[in-house]
């Protein structure tokens, strides 16, 4: 059953989104939001309303979106616009890489909407533009955050075959919420992505995932998706709180605080897992580059 009514958001998160706004300004602010204009390309930060955009952006970075705007999907949790999307831009990989190249990043998020309506669910886009990225001068590390691909193995693999040094699908939630929150996905589908990955990978590729906690999961319902993520094979992990992009969402059910997310990220540890990530305002790419490159000194 949905809360209708909605918890107020605490002081101490308004003061976190707060201080996170305060970063859309600045040169390199400006300097990335034109980049992106300059090379037509699309930014998940803009599309999911990310709160980090202007921290990310006043840092240089951000995460590119390909396969255009438009998700075939329709989440209750994402803002992302939902619709038929266009014909794949087989130019975008060669901008991208050169946006890249003049933004000097030394590592490289790309995520895409889920295109149901390609056979290979957009595969072979993600393959084109780490392999694009390869022939930089100083080729960056490559993080792919991709979609399920409908359970395509044959489209995973291809992914995998270019070697991106993170692979990474989001479960997003608890089993529970998939019918109510994420229609059109399945925890299971999402699960045996991961272990896939895991399995068929290249050494050098760590396998990565996240989700999101105040939608209505209960502790135990956390522990055990944590269990199932070590058993899938996932080393890097990201716990962030959902916050509704519109009041058109689905409502948040609660404010997870900080203590509580350092209590999940101590389980997660404990657990196993070689990087975590855990926070109110903690995303996908959150401090990406700077997680793995801890992750690899700690091998």
């Amino acid at each position: 059953m949905i809360q209708q009514n909605r918890p107020p958001v605490p002081v101490w998160l308004r003061q976190m989104v707060r201080q996170a706004k305060r970063y859309n300004s600045g040169s390199l602010h400006s300097q990335t939001c034109e980049q992106m204009q300059h090379h037509q390309l699309n930014t998940v930060c803009e599309g999911a309303k990310c709160p980090n955009q202007g921290s990310c952006f006043s840092k240089g970075t951000a995460t590119f979106l390909i396969l255009g705007k438009s998700c075939t999907r329709n989440c209750a949790f994402c803002a992302v616009e939902h619709g038929q999307p266009g014909p794949v831009d087989a130019d975008e990989p060669r901008r991208l890489k050169e946006a890249a190249e003049a933004m000097r990043l030394q590592h490289v998020v790309v995520t895409a909407v889920t295109r149901d309506d390609l056979s290979d669910g957009g595969a072979s886009q993600f393959a084109a533009a780490i392999t694009e990225l390869r022939t930089l001068a100083q080729p960056p590390a490559v993080e792919v955050l991709t979609s399920d691909f409908q359970g395509n193995t044959e489209a995973i693999a291809a992914v995998l075959e270019t070697s991106p040094e993170i692979f990474a699908h989001n479960v997003e939630m608890v089993p529970r919420l998939y019918a109510a929150v994420r229609p059109g996905a399945e925890y299971s589908r999402s699960l045996a992505v991961l272990s896939y990955a895991a399995k068929h990978a290249a050494d050098s590729t760590v396998i990565k995932t996240g989700f999101m906690v105040g939608l209505g999961e209960e502790r135990d319902e956390i522990r055990q998706l944590l269990c199932d993520l070590q058993a899938a094979g996932v080393r890097m992990i990201t716990i962030g709180q959902y916050l509704a992009p519109t009041m058109r969402h689905y409502p948040v059910q609660r404010y997870v605080t900080p203590d509580e997310f350092n209590q999940l990220a101590q389980e997660a540890i404990q657990l196993g897992f070689a990087s975590v990530a855990a926070g109110p305002l903690v995303r996908s790419s959150y401090h990406a580059g700077e997680f793995y490159q801890e992750m690899q000194l700690s091998r």
